[in-house]
């Protein structure tokens, strides 16, 4: 069975994506030549717009018979430019030079440029929700990216910490990836008129479906091939980040493997990722952290049952499973 991708699935969206195609590159564009190539370069990274997909799939879902509006399409267009401004940022930490198969933006201009356009396209964001009527999107929005950021700095603070344990884990990839994941639904039913019951499920929806995809990210991290993932790998072992999958061996392996293992953490060998790979794949820990993101899509899956049935909500409950079968 062919594994669809994610554009096949937002047809029910196209206009609107669009339209948020158009606002986002509207915005940002400005006077100075040397900020617009920045920004063109950017947005080569923004792939599968994964994030104003989940705004207007939610609104779509929350109400089926409503007509998406120019709310919406501001809304995609804010989390979307929040989402690039976190990529940017997360370049500069990680130290990555390929992004989407391209260099990264402070491998290109360095780390003050990276860092300034991250800050441009976070003010951007802000900018444009401040154009809406209501401030709650706007709050929000500033709630989520404190809430990132709060992620990121717990990362940094566990940087090196082998002993780093599963509940600290995932409460690090909740905020840093999870929950913008789970704002796009929110705000999207909310500004279809749904719901507090209905929001709040999507908003579920959106948490674990954000929650999977990290640790399917961090996997790939591990077994993935840079070339079909299109982004510098192995970034959490030369980070000193521990993910799930090495968290499980450091649980669950015979002692002299996870000694092995914090060895090699902590040592300066070239072949450190390749030696590591080789070691945790004959172990039942990638498995592990594979079964852990199944169960929460499955959690995601459930959160849509009483929705009424539409276009949009089986979209949703096939991009859950999309998160799972992304190519390695």
């Amino acid at each position: 069975m062919t594994t669809p991708t994610l554009s096949s699935l937002t047809e029910c969206i196209a206009p609107q994506l669009a339209a948020v195609d158009r606002l986002f590159h509207g915005e940002l564009s400005g006077d100075l030549a040397c900020v617009n190539t920045l920004v063109k370069h950017v947005s080569r990274f923004r792939g599968k717009m994964l994030r104003p997909c989940l705004v207007l799939l939610s609104a779509k879902a929350a109400s089926p018979e409503a007509n998406l509006s120019e709310v919406h399409v501001t809304l995609a267009t804010v989390v979307e430019m929040v989402h690039m401004a976190t990529l940017v940022h997360d370049d500069v930490l990680d130290d990555a030079e390929l992004r989407r198969k391209g260099a990264t933006i402070n491998h290109l201009k360095g780390n003050e440029a990276a860092v300034l356009l991250g800050d441009y396209l976070i003010s951007h964001s802000y900018h444009l929700c401040s154009s809406l009527d209501s401030q709650f999107a706007a709050r929000q929005i500033a709630r989520t990216t404190n809430t990132v950021c709060e992620g990121e700095l717990l990362q940094i603070d566990n940087r090196n910490n082998i002993d780093l344990d599963e509940q600290t884990y995932l409460q690090i990839i909740t905020r840093k990836t999870a929950s913008l994941c789970a704002t796009c639904c929110l705000l999207g039913a909310k500004y279809a008129g749904a719901s507090d019951a209905v929001a709040s499920r999507l908003e579920l929806y959106g948490l674990s479906l954000g929650t999977a995809f990290q640790i399917q990210d961090d996997i790939l991290d591990i077994v993935g091939d840079a070339d079909t993932v299109g982004k510098t790998l192995g970034i959490d072992v030369e980070k000193g980040k521990m993910t799930l999958p090495m968290i499980h061996f450091m649980r669950t392996a015979p002692i002299e493997h996870r000694q092995l293992l914090r060895s090699l953490l902590l040592s300066h060998d070239v072949d450190k990722l390749e030696r590591i790979r080789n070691l945790i794949l004959p172990s039942k820990s990638i498995q592990y952290a594979r079964d852990r993101a199944r169960q929460l899509v499955d959690r995601a899956r459930s959160t849509l049952v009483d929705l009424p049935d539409s276009d949009a909500k089986r979209t949703l409950d096939t991009m859950a499973e999309f998160v799972v079968s992304r190519p390695m």
